[in-house]
């Protein structure tokens, strides 16, 4: 009752509604247990809780403490309670529709829950309070898809304790109520009047309603009657009954679209409605107006809207009475609206069901007061007992003369009912419902009108006994229109009510005779007017006078009375001792008689019948006989099936003839015994469809005269009915072809036979009935054709008496069983009547009960009877009807499904009833195996119909519960036969696989996963069933073990069943089931050696059923932990450990692959996965097929993300797997049958597609090309000229559209926490669009939620490792592209460069400044060492992920001189870029070259260079390194060159530079000299002034096919691990040494301000403090730079250099202002490259000086001084003369040079936006582009100089290619078709010579020169190879 926390010791916490056990009380203190679930025990207050009492069930571990209540209570608590959990639920998920629905529904019941344990209520209250609720218990199980509940009474039932069959019909009930609502035969109309709108009211209104006929033209209904005041609304608005009504008994073909509600608006006042106001107080009944509305119109509409009627008026008032008519017929000429805004407002609902139903569904309707209307006529089915009396007269129209007038008069009739003495009955004239009855009606006044057609009914309700006598009067009355108003009478006219013999006036068209009477005529006196004619049909012949009076008037009558009739053959035969003479003529007309006239008086005219007889029995017994059969016949019509218990009382309370079953028993046996010769059967049939209530009357006939005699002559009687059954089977066995009269005589008969069991039980014994029932039916004949009606008549004979009292007596059961059986037999074997058949035998099946199974002997034995003659062919028929295919009709089809569920049903109910005895007996009646074999197989097969989910709604799950739990049972006692019959010598294979195939089945089935169902569910089937699973599972188990070497007949067969079982999540059925796999591993390893058969099986199960949601973690551990502790002592122990390795290993990614799916997760996750899975599939499974339908779901996954580019190289590992052949491929995935070429061509169509969308055009164009070859070699030209095309509009793209340059983050997964693919590895990817550190850094952290961001760098130690959590460590790193020739080219467009500077990347970089020993605070760079990290991937980026794992880390230190060498050529590269892009033109200004001279040169002045001085050019340094020696006079050298190129810089800046920013040239000029005084120079050495100068004023075409400056690869790859010389130059934390802060004169000229433009904003590197510049870089540079600068940490401002406090958030400065731009010539001293001799060696610059001035007339500044040779990495530039080749145009994948495509990939990646994901794939290293001598230089270059202490890379690199695994997943391979691992045959590509030829250039010279001695380049690229074949798919 209340919430306790239970905070005490011990105490039990208990929420409001919890239920407890209590065990023991002390003091105020409950010592209990909670019953819910978990069985905790504890204390708490007893004031908490209310006790209740209980009883305890199943007392044990599943004890059930049931309350002791109503059951529908106990349902109501525990279904709230279960609601409740699900509607919080609803309200997570956001349904608020159904939460707030349920809310009310849950609230209603807990009300109706508190009525019922009050116990207040009546027991009729009572049930309709329990009737709702289970209603609304069932909706809500409904709504909320819980299972169907079984009811019976309201209370739920116990499957145990009903026969199965039985609760099939429980719940086939309770589902088709739900399905298919019955239709109500019963309608009404409800009518409730708002207001009538019209701009001209002022006059008060009549309104009528009635229902009219369209198709007949009649009115269906009396008339409704509503008053309206003057402003439209209802006179009486506190009176609801009189503004409201009920049109009742409306028929179902009342509903139809040519039904109408009709209203008819008639005003009161004055006969002109535009008549002013005078003295006249006289008012007329005048028109106004028509509206009609159908009724289909309420079938569609809201049932609760108003509806607005249009108004209409005719044009002439004679159209009046036919405005309806015309209205629906749309005769649009007669009438018109009555006004623009005029309506009638009323509320119009249509309510279905009988009239008591409506009362308990709208009690509000009824309690606030409705009028009822009622219907013309009896409705469609008359009850007994109704009351009814009234005359309906309809004023039609009449004829009058103009009396002398000139005009035509204004007629209006008054209407009086008068009774016998001529007084007037008051209240007796109603206009129609809704307003009391008055003493006289009114009619209409129709204008000026001699021939007035009113059409106006009225309704006289006069009492029965007033009728005889009275008689209505009509006035005529001519209405003048003087002042007056006067009303004078002219005429009148009367009609009687009865007639003289007690007939009522006949229903019809009266024309009534107009008597004329002068004004002041007195009508009191009525005899004077009774004694004349009213009618003209019955003038007297002398009556001329009245003949010829023109003047008529016409009447309607209709009479609907229960007491009075109008048919005078009636009343002559109920009037028979009258006029004895008629009896005869009166009988023979009773057939004539309406239906409906009989029924009024059926107890008079029965006794009326018997009375004759007992009269005249010899004249009148065959026609008193026929008219009893015409009664009864009459009573089966629908019209009147509800007066069968009014003949019924008769028969028990009324019928008093007690000779008259002589009669009847003679004239019966009379008729049968004419049967077989009479030619015409009708009235036979007509006799024998009666006989059942014949029956009744000779058996009441027979009490009666026992009773009066003292039972006298009683064997007479007995022999009289024996000698009427033998005359009955003596016709019943006539045989006859086809369908003979007889045949059909015999039908009827056997229709009505079980209807006379009961009546024969009265006077028979059980047995004696009994026999006469099995007699007869025996006596049937038995060779009937199977199309006759008998059969399927005689089957419903059976079905009814199995049905009948007496089957249910076990006495006359044993008589009636074997006729039963064998009728079945014969039908289910001729697969004919099922319907029939299922009836029957669902009806003798729950006959018997369960407990009476093993107590009853005679049960006992029909359980046996019927399992001997019936199982078998029910198994067979369950197999046919199961396999045939389903009826179209959806009648047909709802049959069909009722026939298999209820022969379902009886199978189990059977199954059920059998015990040990039944299947012993069964087993040993088999005559051979053969037929044991056979009949075990037809079980199993239909037990696995049983199993299949559409056997039953889905809702059933106790119906299925049950059904489990007889296979199970049934199973048992069957496996006992299965081995003691089919094992060893006689193992019979077919039926063990259906055994095991069953058993699977039966596990797997969804109503058995108890894990999915609520808590309260499981317990509740666990209590009653437990769980089958574990019984069927050991079952398996104990099976298996006998089969000894047969199981080799199930491996590998059985392998992917027993997986499924052993998936399913229940401990002891994996403990039981995962050890069968060793068995099977231990069969398999001795027939063949090893069980790789096993593996394969297992393999292809586990990725569709772990792909279905099945298996987790914990099964894996199991499997690997049982298995592994099973093969401990094998000899091939060591082989399966590998198996189960593997299986484990595949499962891992499976389950990791299966959580990426699942709904909601990022993208990023599920390609990560799906490449994980991918790449297992192929290296280390080797499957084929599942590797292909990887590659395609990825291939999805890409697609959906946008990721078209690593789309693209998904699929084209598929298109790498075919060839261009004609072999034809099967139907696969998506792709139709076809030719592999046709595949082949179709896939490479989409990659260059997808290449296209991710802008990665270069791969595109060399797959355009390779399709293009196979169109020339087809002359299929016209393909060929689009491929052309195709391949011409992506060289357009590349020049015209902006590729996007991507960042690249390096990211480590640590943590146990995450997915097996990702834990504890570190991967680099490839960033989206625009997407920067700290974006990439939010997305992983919003991707995995849990994870902890790492705030530094440093490699995490195995505690992260092994932590129970997931830590992310991201930062930026620089790409180091693998080709070197194209960056390296001057005139190379950046369109171009961008390509293959971001693609097809193998390593990454990432540089860490810090000091080492002790640091200089005046000169921080003596100590500044560099912490350089290189990461190299297992495949290149991008690739079929956008980020793959690192495969090696190298690490090492740059020294601080090594630093400083690198800072000042990255600087120099980056001032010569930007002078180069000045002079071609390539800026729009000239700011990013001012900004980079200005810092430059501003850092020179204040002491830059000077602090490299001061550090390295000492002598204690020199003295204290002399290793160092060619370094430092490299670091000279490059100090020179930079004031040179800065001098040239000045020149170019001077020629461009405009006019308001000369005053900062000046500056920089003067700055400039104070820079070279500061270094000592006041001339350039003469090395350096004779130096080539790399800056022309031509095209960049004329040094296209110069070598740019480069450093030696040989010294790059020995300063690799030494020095800074062998990385990038691209230092993450260098600056220039040359760079300082900008001055402010910049930032005001240029109009840059630090924090205004990203391009500009640059901090200082740590290295370069004081030397970084903020205005250094360019935009130019700033757009191509690498994504390092960007997205890589930065250190605290404190501890700049501390390497413990790296931190990783990016800095805000355009890369190339620290790093070179690898796109430019001058960045590379970054790439590994051979050293070329320069001409600016101090060997030749007196030779070469003289070649530059011949061929170079006019250099645009001075030259740059050539430098001394140094062992050291040399920069080179060589200046070829402009008639050395013509201009030619370049192409990114044209082989200009052998250093262009030596290792540049064929194919790469797009800049195309995704979403990330993680991958593990090889690819190969890095490498640095080599070129070969004689590359079209001028004269033969020397070799390089050797590097001291550097490792020659001459012989390494070609190693280091050799043993580098290629990037299996891109278009890189062509060029490369070495794999990391052997492959599968099927899937291994053979090693090809010639790599895939790149397009050639249009200078074919240059081909020449790219060989050496003859021998061709290696990295020259071959053509492409042919694929490996793959598998027909």
């Amino acid at each position: 009752l209340w919430i306790f926390r239970g905070t005490v010791q011990h105490g039990l916490p208990l929420e409001i509604g919890d239920t407890v056990q209590i065990l023991e009380k002390c003091e105020g203190t409950l010592i209990s247990i909670n019953l819910p679930f978990f069985y905790p025990k504890g204390i708490f207050p007893c004031s908490y809780i209310h006790l209740k009492n209980a009883v305890v069930k199943n007392k044990g571990q599943f004890e059930t403490v049931m309350p002791v209540e109503d059951s529908v209570i106990t349902e109501m608590t525990s279904t709230l309670r279960e609601w409740g959990a699900i509607w919080k639920q609803l309200y997570v998920k956001n349904e608020g529709d159904l939460f707030h629905r349920l809310w009310h529904v849950m609230n209603e019941i807990l009300d109706l829950r508190r009525q019922v344990l009050v116990g207040h209520l009546t027991h009729d209250r009572m049930k309709d309070v329990k009737q709702h609720i289970t209603a609304r218990l069932d909706w809500g199980n409904e709504q909320l898809c819980l299972d169907l509940v079984p009811r019976r009474e309201f209370s739920m039932v116990d499957p145990d304790e009903i026969s199965v069959t039985e609760l099939y019909r429980l719940m086939e009930h309770r589902h088709r109520k739900k399905e298919t609502a019955t239709p109500a035969s019963t309608h009404h109309l409800s009518v409730q009047v708002k207001s009538l709108m019209s701009s001209n009211l002022g006059e008060e209104l009549e309104v009528f309603f009635h229902i009219y006929d369209g198709r007949e033209n009649r009115p269906l209904s009396e008339r409704f009657f509503v008053r309206l005041n003057k402003n439209g609304l209802p006179k009486w608005p506190e009176k609801t009954e009189r503004q409201s009504t009920l049109f009742v008994d409306l028929g179902s073909s009342d509903l139809r679209k040519d039904v109408y509600i009709v209203v008819h608006i008639i005003r009161i006042g004055r006969m002109g409605a535009g008549e002013k106001k005078n003295l006249c107080s006289v008012q007329y009944r005048r028109p106004f107006g028509c509206a009609v509305v159908s009724i289909a119109d309420l079938l569609t509409a809201d049932s609760k809207d108003d509806h607005l009627l249009k108004v209409y008026a005719c044009n002439t008032e004679i159209e009046w009475y036919q405005i309806h008519e015309n209205i629906i017929k749309k005769a649009n000429s007669r009438y018109n609206l009555s006004g623009s805004n005029t309506g009638l407002a009323v509320a119009l609902q249509l309510l279905h069901g009988d009239i008591d139903q409506l009362r308990r569904e709208y009690m509000g309707l009824f309690t606030r007061g409705v009028c009822i209307t009622k219907k013309l006529g009896f409705s469609d089915i008359i009850m007994p007992g109704e009351m009814r009396n009234d005359l309906y007269m309809t004023l039609e129209k009449g004829e009058f003369e103009k009396g002398g007038k000139s005009v035509a008069r204004n007629v209006e009739i008054t209407v009086y009912v008068l009774d016998a003495d001529g007084q007037i009955l008051k209240g007796y004239v109603a206009a129609g419902s809704g307003e009391p009855g008055a003493d006289e009606y009114h009619s209409l006044v129709l204008y000026h009108n001699n021939s007035p057609r009113w059409a106006e009914q009225i309704k006289l309700p006069i009492p029965v006994d007033m009728f005889r006598g009275s008689h209505v009067r009509f006035e005529f009355r001519h209405c003048s229109t003087k002042d007056k108003g006067e009303k004078k009478l002219f005429g009148y006219s009367f009609v009687p009510l009865m007639q003289e013999d007690g007939r009522t006036l006949p229903d019809g068209t009266h024309e009534l005779i107009i008597h004329k009477c002068e004004e002041n005529t007195s009508l009191a006196d009525c005899l004077r007017y009774l004694k004349l004619p009213y009618s003209k049909a019955n003038l007297p012949t002398n009556s001329l006078t009245l003949k010829g009076n023109k003047e008529s008037f016409w009447i309607t009558s209709f009479l609907c009375s229960t007491k009075l009739t109008q048919n005078g053959d009636m009343l002559d035969l109920l009037k028979w001792r009258a006029h004895p003479e008629r009896i005869n003529d009166s009988l023979s007309k009773l057939k004539e008689i309406d239906g409906s006239e009989i029924v009024k008086f059926l107890q008079d005219t029965l006794d009326t019948l018997f009375g004759i007889l007992d009269e005249n029995s010899q004249r009148y017994s065959l026609k008193v006989f026929d008219s009893l059969v015409h009664i009864i016949n009459l009573l089966q019509d629908s019209k009147f099936q509800h007066f069968k218990p009014v003949m019924d009382t008769y028969i028990e309370s009324h019928f008093a003839g007690a000779l008259s079953y002589r009669d009847l028993i003679k004239v019966l046996k009379w008729y049968v015994d004419r049967i077989v010769e009479a030619e015409h059967q009708d009235h036979i049939q007509q006799v024998l469809k009666a006989s059942d209530y014949i029956f009744k009357y000779i058996i009441q006939s027979r009490r009666l005269f026992s009773l009066a005699t003292g039972g006298q002559n009683e064997e007479e009687f007995r022999a009289c009915i024996l000698e009427l059954f033998m005359s009955i089977r003596f016709f019943l066995s006539q045989e006859s072809k086809g369908i003979s009269p007889v045949t059909q005589t015999q039908a009827v008969f056997l229709r009505t036979f079980p209807a006379i069991y009961s009546e024969l039980l009265k006077f028979f014994t059980v047995r004696d009935v009994a026999g006469f029932v099995r007699e007869t039916l025996a006596s049937l004949p038995t060779v009937v054709q199977a199309d006759s009606p008998l059969e399927a008549v005689k089957l419903q004979c059976i079905s009814k008496t199995v049905e009948s009292q007496l089957y249910i007596n076990p006495e006359s059961r044993c008589i009636l069983l074997p006729v039963v059986l064998r009728v079945l037999h014969t039908c289910l074997q001729e697969q004919r009547d099922l319907v029939m058949c299922a009836r029957i035998f669902t009806s003798m099946l729950s006959l018997i009960k369960k407990e009476d199974n093993g107590t009853e002997p005679a049960v006992s034995e029909e359980v046996e009877l019927i399992v001997e003659s019936l199982l078998e062919v029910l198994l067979r028929t369950i197999l046919e009807i199961s396999n045939r295919p389903q009826p179209a009709g959806p009648a047909m089809r709802l049959q069909f499904q009722d026939v298999t569920g209820e022969f379902v049903a009886c199978l189990l109910a059977l199954l059920r009833h059998m015990s040990d005895k039944h299947y012993q007996k069964l087993l040993q009646a088999f005559s051979s195996k053969d037929d044991l074999r056979d009949f075990l197989l037809h079980v199993f097969t239909v037990f696995r119909i049983l199993i299949r989910p559409e056997m039953f709604p889905k809702d059933w799950t106790v119906m299925r519960l049950v059904t489990n739990n007889v296979i199970i049972t049934t199973v048992l006692y069957l496996s006992d036969a299965l081995r003691k019959n089919f094992l060893n010598d006689n193992f019979d294979y077919k039926v063990w696989d259906s055994y095991f195939y069953l058993s699977v089945i039966f596990i797997n089935q969804p109503c058995l996963q108890l894990e999915s169902f609520s808590p309260s569910k499981r317990k509740k089937i666990l209590e009653k069933y437990g769980d089958m699973r574990v019984m069927m599972g050991c079952e398996i188990f104990s099976m298996w073990q006998n089969l000894g070497e047969h199981k080799l007949n199930f491996i590998p067969a059985m392998i992917g069943p027993f997986l499924e079982v052993t998936l399913v999540p229940q401990p002891d059925l994996r403990n039981v089931m995962i050890p069968i796999f060793h068995d099977m591993m231990d069969w398999e390893q001795r027939r063949s050696g090893n069980f790789k058969q096993v593996e394969a099986k297992l393999i292809d199960k586990l990725d569709s059923l772990m792909s279905e949601g099945k298996g987790d973690e914990t099964y894996r551990e199991l499997f690997n932990s049982i298995l592994l502790k099973k093969i401990e002592r094998e000899t091939w122990r060591e082989s399966g450990i590998s198996l189960i390795a593997t299986v484990t290993r595949l499962m891992e990614r499976l389950l990791d692959y299966r959580d990426c799916m699942k709904l909601g997760e990022v993208d990023g996750k599920k390609i990560g996965c799906t490449v994980s899975l991918l790449n297992f599939y192929k290296t280390e499974l080797n499957k084929e097929e599942m590797y292909i339908r990887y590659i395609h779901k990825l291939y999805d996954l890409h697609l959906k993300a946008q990721n078209y580019t690593e789309a693209s190289y998904t699929l084209l590992l598929y298109d790498e797997l075919l060839e261009w052949s004609d072999r034809p491929l099967r139907e696969f995935l998506n792709y139709p049958m076809q030719s592999e070429w046709q595949r082949k061509e179709y896939l490479h169509l989409t990659i260059i597609q997808n290449f296209d969308r991710g802008k990665c055009w270069e791969n595109g164009i060399i797959l355009c090309r390779e399709l293009a070859d196979q169109y020339e070699s087809y002359y299929d030209y016209r393909n060929l000229s689009k491929m052309r095309m195709m391949e011409a509009s992506l060289y357009d793209k590349i020049m015209d559209q902006q590729r996007l340059e991507p960042e690249f983050f390096r990211v480590g997964f640590y943590g146990k926490k995450f997915p097996f693919f990702l834990r504890n590895k570190e991967f680099v990817c490839r960033g989206h669009d625009y997407e920067r550190l700290e974006a990439f850094q939010q997305r992983m952290l919003n991707e995995f939620p849990h994870a902890i961001a790492m705030q530094h760098v440093n490699q995490p130690d195995q505690t992260i490792y092994q932590a129970d959590a997931q830590y992310l460590q991201i930062y930026a790193v620089t790409p180091i592209p693998e080709s070197q020739d194209v960056l390296q080219r001057d005139g190379v467009p950046d369109n171009i460069k961008s390509f293959y500077k971001f693609n097809h990347i193998w390593k990454f970089r990432y540089d860490r400044p810090f000091h080492k020993g002790t640091k200089d605070k005046e000169n921080e760079f003596k100590s500044l060492w560099v912490e350089r990290t290189t990461l190299t991937l297992v495949q290149s980026l991008p690739g079929i992920s956008r980020w793959f794992e690192v495969e090696k880390r190298e690490l090492v230190e740059v020294s601080p001189l090594e630093n400083a060498i690198e800072v000042i050529e990255n600087k120099n590269l980056q001032l010569r870029t930007l002078i180069t892009q000045c002079q071609n033109r390539q800026m729009q200004n000239i700011n990013p070259l001012t900004m980079c001279l200005n810092g430059v040169i501003d850092a020179a002045v204040n002491g830059g260079l000077a602090r490299y001085q001061e550090a390295f050019f000492v002598k204690d340094y020199i003295m204290n390194h002399p290793e160092d020696g060619d370094k430092i006079g490299r670091l000279r050298e490059l100090m020179f060159e930079q004031a040179h190129i800065l001098e040239y810089g000045l020149a170019v800046h001077e020629k461009y530079v405009p006019q308001d920013m000369r005053p900062l040239h000046k500056k920089l000029v003067d700055q400039f000299h104070l820079m070279k005084s500061s270094l000592g120079i006041q001339e350039f050495p003469a090395y350096v002034r004779a130096s080539p100068v790399p800056f022309t004023n031509g095209s960049p075409r004329t040094y296209r096919n110069s070598v740019p400056s480069i450093i030696s690869p040989d010294a790059g790859r020995g300063v690799a691990r030494r020095s800074p010389c062998s990385y990038p130059a691209v230092n993450r934390y260098s600056s220039s040494s040359l760079s300082s802060q900008a001055s402010n004169e910049v930032s005001n000229i240029t109009g840059q301000s630090e924090s205004s433009d990203e391009v500009f904003n640059m901090q200082p590197s740590p290295s370069t403090s004081s030397l970084s510049s903020n205005h250094s870089a360019s935009p130019n540079v700033t757009s191509s730079a690498p994504s390092s600068a960007r997205g890589s940490p930065q250190m605290a401002e404190k501890h700049k250099h501390s390497r413990e406090n790296a931190c990783l958030s990016p800095r805000e400065r355009p890369v190339s202002a620290i790093f070179s731009n690898p796109l430019e010539p001058a960045q590379v001293g970054k790439y590994k490259l051979r050293p070329t001799p320069s001409s600016w060696s101090l060997d030749s610059v007196k030779e070469r000086a003289p070649s530059f001035s011949d061929n170079v007339s006019k250099p645009i500044c001075p030259p740059i001084p050539p430098r001394p040779q140094h062992p050291v990495n040399i920069l080179c530039v060589l200046v070829l003369p402009q008639t050395a080749m013509p201009p030619f145009t370049p192409s990114p994948t044209e082989c200009q040079s052998t250093s262009l495509v030596s290792n540049s990939p064929v194919l790469s990646g797009s800049y195309s936006s995704g979403i990330s994901s993680l991958s593990r794939c090889s690819v190969s290293e890095a490498s640095g582009t080599e070129l070969p001598a004689g590359d079209h230089l001028p004269h033969p270059l020397p070799p390089p100089a050797p590097l001291p202490n550097s490792i020659s890379s001459g012989s390494d690199e070609p190693i280091r290619r050799e043993n580098k695994t290629p990037p299996p997943y891109s278009v890189y391979e062509r060029n490369n078709p070495r794999r990391p691992v052997p492959l599968p045959h099927s899937l291994s590509i053979p090693p090809q010579t010639d790599p895939p030829a790149l397009p050639p250039k249009p200078h074919q010279i240059r081909t020449g020169s790219m060989k050496l001695d003859g021998n061709a380049d290696p990295r020259v690229p071959r053509p492409r190879p042919l694929p490996r074949k793959v598998s027909q798919l």
